[in-house]
């Protein structure tokens, strides 16, 4: 007696094929974006502000960097993660790229500095995160060279 597959189970099948692109997540891209206020600055593939955590220890040589940003800071200041090696988009240096374990995921770091981003910015181009003061320690918009941006 031969046995068939039943139709459900080979629609799960085709399905998983089907789904399993989208639940890919590519690679974080950094671009540089400006404003008449900090100039040249950081951010996202969609124009969402990048910043840098001065508590934080930036990687150099053979130290890796270290995210100080715990608890309630996380909450605040939400880690910018990637899936794979991070990308250089418009203006971004890729031999800055980086990145750093934390929680068993990957935070995208640019010159060695974790990069993050802050809740109250609701959409691309708002730096409310610059030149704060929370949780100990300054936060920054970067610049393309990867330091923290003036102004």
């Amino acid at each position: 007696m031969k046995s068939y597959p039943s139709a459900l189970a080979m629609l799960g099948g085709m399905l998983l094929l089907v789904a399993a692109p989208a639940l890919a997540q590519d690679a974080a891209t950094v671009k540089v974006a400006e404003s008449a206020e900090h100039g040249k600055y950081l951010a996202d593939a969609d124009g969402r502000s990048l910043y840098l955590f001065e508590s934080d220890t930036r990687a150099e040589g053979d130290a890796k960097a270290q995210i100080s940003c715990k608890d309630k800071c996380l909450e605040r200041w939400p880690p910018f993660y990637s899936e794979g090696e991070p990308k250089a988009g418009d203006m971004a240096d890729a031999a800055k790229l980086g990145t750093v374990e934390h929680d068993g995921k990957m935070v995208v770091t640019y010159n060695g500095w974790p990069l993050y981003y802050f809740v109250d910015d609701k959409a691309p181009g708002d730096t409310k995160g610059h030149d704060i003061e929370e949780f100990g320690a300054e936060w920054y918009l970067v610049t393309p060279e990867g330091e923290k941006a003036e102004g």
